[in-house]
């Protein structure tokens, strides 16, 4: 009996494991994105590049997420709730590793941006970092909690971070056509903006695998391929 309890609690305690992991990827792809698009608006060079070399972090997280799940895999034999935890948490850090490659990309962008003039709509771009920015935030305190509910109220809101990205792309496209000289600054602007999208994208994922693992429940309308690798 006593062998029983030490290997439950040995198995919790790597679920746990799972979890921290999962939370320590978010926190850092979160504030991956805050931080490339506050260099961004600051032309601020040395952030920009403190989150290029930050991703590394992320990286190695999600090996290590990905190793551990395969052990668990082959040594634990889930079933039911369990299996899906462990499943969701392999597809959510790959998500979360895409989120961290897509600030990268931001930061890429603004290091080239900042070689040139101010211009374009800084202040729209800052707009709808923050609105994933805080999708992404929700979605991870969501699951922390195994809160299915909430991860499926902030799924919903991705409809607003389409349509944000919508109405900036038109508002760069104006720009363009307005001033051919903004055209190189503006294309970088508009790969931005759909980094941010994609951002947005994955959130939306994470929120439908914490569904999943919670409910047992697909829901429909995923916006992301799994596996897809969109170097925008």
């Amino acid at each position: 009996m006593a062998a029983d309890s030490h290997i439950v609690k040995s198995y919790t305690a790597e679920l746990d494991q799972l979890t921290t992991m999962i939370a320590e990827m978010g926190g850092l792809a979160e504030a991956a994105v805050a931080d490339a698009t506050l260099a961004l608006r600051r032309r601020d060079s040395d952030l920009a590049q403190r989150v290029i070399e930050g991703d590394r972090k992320i990286d190695a997280l999600e090996a290590q997420v990905a190793s551990n799940v395969v052990r668990m895999l082959a040594l634990r034999q889930p079933m039911a709730t369990d299996l899906r935890t462990i499943v969701a948490a392999l597809k959510i850090a790959g998500d979360l590793e895409r989120a961290g490659d897509y600030a990268k990309n931001i930061a890429k962008r603004s290091l080239i941006l900042n070689q040139s003039p101010v211009t374009g709509p800084i202040s729209a771009i800052a707009n709808l970092s923050q609105m994933v920015a805080a999708m992404l935030h929700e979605v991870l305190d969501a699951y922390v909690a195994g809160d299915a509910d909430v991860a499926e109220r902030v799924r919903d809101r991705d409809e607003d971070i389409d349509a944000a990205h919508t109405s900036l792309f038109r508002e760069l496209l104006t720009y363009m056509m307005e001033d051919p000289r903004t055209i190189t600054a503006c294309t970088h602007m508009v790969f931005i903006a759909k980094n941010l999208e994609r951002v947005g994208d994955h959130a939306t994922n994470i929120a439908e695998n914490l569904v999943y693992q919670v409910r047992g429940e697909h829901l429909i309308d995923r916006h992301v391929v799994p596996g897809e690798r969109n170097e925008l």
